[in-house]
């Protein structure tokens, strides 16, 4: 019946800021952008990783939330990385500070960062 998480939606504080932290930081290649002619929404941005798939809103009303990092709700999502000591090599070239870790679990390690919203993004790799 159900197959799969077809895709992941984030509305941030600034639509071109994150597009760039997404496909210039992460890798993210814009599949699909579509103007939506439906207040508040006035963009979509389908940015594809690998076989995940991550829709940017453009909302320019949009409220911030603030929520505690333990509270009932979506947390984060998580990257599969191939190698954590590259990745991590990478992100801090870009700027981007690790915010957790990096951990080893046994049969993976994990560290997690946050995108420019502040939402949290785990990395993993498996082992």
């Amino acid at each position: 019946m159900f197959k799969r998480i077809d895709h992941i939606e984030i509305i941030p504080s600034d639509f071109d800021k994150s597009l760039a932290f997404y496909t210039d930081v992460l890798g993210f290649v814009v599949k699909q952008r579509i103007p939506v002619n439906h207040a508040p929404m006035e963009e979509i941005a389908y940015l594809k990783l690998g076989d995940t798939v991550l829709e940017l809103m453009r909302v320019p009303t949009a409220a911030c939330a603030t929520t505690e990092p333990w509270s009932v709700g979506y947390r984060m999502m998580a990257l599969q990385v191939e190698n954590m000591a590259e990745a991590l090599e990478h992100l801090e070239v870009q700027g981007v500070p690790v915010t957790w870790g990096p951990i080893d679990l046994g049969d993976s390690i994990r560290a997690e960062i946050r995108d420019i919203d502040g939402l949290s993004i785990e990395l993993r790799q498996w082992k």
